[in-house]
């Protein structure tokens, strides 16, 4: 998947991930970009998780909504 492919499923992912994490705001989801280790911090930062906590919230969303980083 090339850097286009990749910009281009983050813009039709974005509504999903502020679905599944409300608590993430405008400016976090543009930080974020379609990085998922920027996401993991985000959630931890905003929901107090532990990173572990984290990785598995989002390893289970990327398998249930087929996200590809």
């Amino acid at each position: 998947m090339n850097k286009d492919q990749a910009d281009g499923n983050w813009k039709q992912f974005k509504g999903k991930v502020k679905e599944k994490w409300g608590k993430l705001t405008d400016d976090d989801i543009t930080v974020i970009e379609g990085k998922r280790e920027q996401l993991v911090g985000k959630i931890q930062e905003r929901y107090g998780y532990q990173k572990e906590a984290a990785e598995k919230e989002v390893k289970a969303w990327e398998e249930h909504s087929k996200y590809r980083w």
